[in-house]
């Protein structure tokens, strides 16, 4: 959606961390990150974290509900084995 080429292959290749966010982009970037990987570690101070990066409760409920979604839709594909098409 940026336009940015460098960013979406940095992001494919989950190298986001050498991309040139800002600091809201990096803080959801790490709140996806720790979301995927440990869904049940997240508490109030990752919440606090995304609200001190500028993001109001709305929006903390919006990219959280995104990144479900995605874990979601990954699975059900893998789990079925959904292939790619070309």
């Amino acid at each position: 959606m940026s336009r940015d080429d460098a960013l979406a292959a940095a992001a494919m290749c989950g190298r986001w961390q050498e991309a040139a966010l800002d600091e809201p982009t990096r803080a959801l970037c790490r709140h996806a990150l720790r979301l995927t990987r440990d869904p049940a570690a997240i508490g109030e101070a990752d919440r606090a974290a995304l609200r001190d990066a500028g993001f109001d409760d709305r929006a903390v409920l919006d990219l959280t509900l995104v990144v479900a979604y995605f874990a979601f839709v990954n699975r059900l594909a893998s789990g079925l084995g959904v292939q790619l098409e070309e």
